[in-house]
């Protein structure tokens, strides 16, 4: 017999600021189970159910490992709900409906030769507490020897896109013109169907066979040149897309300029007449100067803090949502649309934010959206295979020291007027610009975040910043 808590120890997969992450040879059969039955004992605790929902994302070895954690839920007494390839906030919402819990395969953004786990409780996401609830489970099981064949369900995919359908016209797109960046998105077989219901000229393009590592937040320069070359080519109103699980979404304006997550969210909540918003420190500080919101509170980056301050926004406001620096957003609350309910998904959508995006966009052009918001701007990038101690030793140091830190980067005669450590290390300069530096909670990768009120700026402050800390 073998022991969760000791097959999860010994594994090098840990748990992220989105579930559990590792290399694909370390979700090992027996590991997937490990975490099946300790998420499985923890949800017992509190939650009755005889049922567990999995889906998975494209990448080649999330089938095997759904596979492992069915077998696992055999070895439980459960049955399994396999709804295949979807996207992970269609997996959620469907578990949601039916009261049980889930468990998502995917490894979102990160390279293909790495995946994860992310675990969903019967009323959404699991908080930081579950986490710890999960790593701490002590279950024994047996290792596995056979790995079932599942059988597929398609009715969450069908479930997540009635969602949206039913709260619009099906005029309500009429003329225009949308273009589905595909690449290799769970979502990829939903998106086309679902603007096409609502009226919508769709044109599919680049789908790929082989799993495509889209980072919302750190967009390529390939990506960047295809979305304006698309967008002069077909002339489109938006293109949209979304990172490996569908649950960030990529989404460009008419000339093909791709938004950033937070200023999307941004233009989301306030189309939805959202009150109190969520949303974590690296976000752009334009969501405050607009003026849309009653409140807007800053959390850690993850989804799990900003959940995690629903519970206090609503005791107060009638509506709350939030949203990320990634585009992922947060329904906290049910909301009207055309007087119709929209029932709250905790969770982080793609979909969502293209369709209140269009909505505000039926008189004026995306772009002319963009220019009325107070004209703030961020540029993000990473340094990829950056040690994450090496990472947490440099902000522990600067953290004491910040004006040295500046010194280090190349920023001289400029002083810090705020040093915030909620996540990571956010400097605020007297110029206005804001440097942020954070560990990824995902993989070994340095983020940095910069703000200004020049994109050009933002971009070369951040690029320096980059490239100095290479060398330290």
């Amino acid at each position: 017999m073998l022991k969760t808590d000791k097959v999860l120890v010994c594994s090098s997969v840990k748990f992220g600021t989105s579930g559990a992450r590792g290399l694909v040879t370390d979700f090992t059969p027996d590991v997937c189970a490990a975490f099946t039955h300790a998420f499985v004992s923890s949800m017992q605790v509190n939650f009755k159910f005889d049922t567990v929902a999995i889906a998975i994302d494209n990448r080649p070895s999330s089938y095997q490992m759904a596979q492992a954690c069915s077998a696992a839920l055999e070895q439980a007494g459960l049955k399994t709900l396999y709804y295949g390839v979807i996207p992970t906030p269609a997996l959620a919402y469907a578990a949601m409906q039916a009261d049980i819990p889930c468990i998502m395969v995917t490894g979102s953004h990160i390279p293909f030769d790495r995946n994860g786990l992310k675990f969903y409780r019967p009323d959404g996401e699991i908080s930081k507490a579950d986490e710890q609830g999960i790593n701490n489970a002590l279950c024994e099981f047996e290792a596995l020897q056979v790995l079932p064949e599942l059988t597929l369900d398609e009715s969450a995919g069908q479930l997540y896109v009635k969602r949206s359908t039913d709260l619009f016209a099906s005029d309500f797109l009429a003329g225009k013109h949308i273009g589905i960046y595909e690449h290799s998105s769970a979502g990829r077989e939903l998106y086309t169907p679902l603007f096409e219901a609502l009226g919508a000229k769709v044109t599919r393009l680049e789908r790929s066979d082989e799993f495509v590592p889209i980072d919302t937040e750190a967009v390529s320069d390939e990506d960047q040149a295809k979305a304006k070359t698309w967008a002069v080519e077909y002339g489109f109103d938006m293109i949209f897309s979304t990172d490996g699980d569908g649950d960030r979404p990529l989404i460009s304006d008419e000339k093909g300029n791709w938004l950033r997550g937070d200023i999307l969210g941004l233009l989301t909540a306030r189309e939805l007449g959202i009150e109190a918003l969520a949303v974590p420190v690296s976000c752009n500080t334009a969501i405050e100067e607009c003026g849309a919101f009653k409140t807007v509170e800053r959390t850690r980056i993850g989804s799990p803090y900003v959940i995690a301050e629903f519970d206090n926004l609503s005791n107060d406001y009638a509506s709350v949502a939030g949203f990320e620096a990634n585009g992922g957003f947060l329904l906290g609350s049910d909301v009207q649309i055309n007087g119709k309910t929209l029932k709250a998904l905790p969770t982080r959508d793609a979909v969502l934010p293209a369709l209140m995006l269009l909505a505000a966009s039926k008189q004026v052009t995306i772009s002319e959206l963009l220019a009325d918001l107070p004209q703030r701007y961020t540029y993000s990038d990473r340094i990829k295979n950056f040690a994450t101690e090496k990472s947490q030793a440099i902000i522990a140091k600067a953290k004491q020291d910040p004006a040295e830190l500046l010194n280090q980067l190349g920023f001289k005669g400029v002083t810090v007027t705020q040093a915030d450590s909620t996540d990571g290390l956010r400097l605020t300069l007297d110029n206005g610009n804001i440097i942020h530096l954070r560990p990824s909670g995902n993989a070994p990768e340095l983020r940095c975040y910069c703000e200004a009120s020049d994109p050009v700026v933002a971009k070369e402050i951040n690029q320096k910043a980059l490239a100095n800390i290479v060398g330290m």
